[in-house]
């Protein structure tokens, strides 16, 4: 069972409603949504590792 089933069947829905609406704002490039700095240096990592392996 996920988490949203376990929720109020309103609140569920609410928040269904807000992340959709984050979805579509990302989509539409409205958000500017940038990784977080662990997540860049990670493909960074593992570029560098790849080119010396």
């Amino acid at each position: 069972m996920t988490q949203l089933a376990s929720w109020r069947p309103e609140m569920a829905a609410q928040v269904e409603q807000i992340v959709t609406n984050v979805i579509e704002l990302a989509d539409t490039d409205t958000l500017d949504l940038q990784p977080s700095r662990a997540v860049v240096q990670e493909v960074l990592d593992f570029l560098d590792e790849r080119q010396a392996g």
